[in-house]
């Protein structure tokens, strides 16, 4: 009786050490990381919409009085346009090729915004409007916000792609989550990593 209770207790402690031994190896670890990436990613698509949808009003009020700055107002459309038209495949943050494309797109509408707030510095008149003051200060706070969840989904990702990258967490993916890859990160354009020419 006893030999068979010390038996069961054996085999209890070994199942309760290899269910540990898992558990602390990565085993949920790596499902975990994979949804908070899966949450950042969200959150920059979020934050990114939000701008597209400002974009319309502040080209309406832009246009009312700076007549004359049609090709910066037609820029602007056509950049949000493609941005908010691209199709995003399902495997975007392990695709390179497509995720630089989205990336390219979404700098392509922060350099027209660029140049669009940059025109309506030659128009007082539209400097003092109470609508297009609203506009830029919700832009700027979606810039800013932008760049917030840009930085979380980049910490996200680093954890996961260590994660997958170092043992133990790489040999349970490979074997319990064969299907997961590393994912992409946001990078520095050419332009902005080029020192700017001060000229007087």
């Amino acid at each position: 009786m006893r030999l068979k209770y010390f038996r069961a207790l054996t085999r209890l402690v070994t199942f309760v050490l290899v269910l540990g031994g898992l558990a602390g190896c990565g085993i949920n670890k790596i499902p975990t990381l994979d949804e908070q990436v899966k949450a950042a990613w969200s959150e920059v698509l979020n934050q990114y919409q939000r701008r597209a949808d400002l974009i319309p009003n502040l080209v309406e009020t832009v246009k009312g009085y700076a007549h004359q700055e049609q090709q910066v107002l037609t820029q602007v459309i056509e950049a949000r346009a493609k941005a908010t038209q691209m199709q995003l495949p399902a495997d975007i943050l392990s695709n390179p090729q497509a995720f630089h494309e989205f990336e390219q797109n979404q700098a392509a509408v922060s350099g027209a915004l660029g140049r669009l707030l940059a025109v309506a510095e030659a128009y007082p008149d539209l400097k003092s409007n109470q609508n297009f003051l609203a506009l830029q200060s919700q832009l700027e706070g979606t810039e800013n916000r932008i760049a917030v969840a840009r930085r979380d989904y980049i910490l996200a990702v680093q954890n996961y792609n260590t994660m997958l990258r170092t043992i133990p967490g790489r040999w349970v993916a490979s074997i319990l989550y064969p299907d997961l890859k590393v994912r992409e990160t946001f990078t520095i354009t050419e332009q902005a990593q080029q020192v700017p020419q001060v000229k007087f």
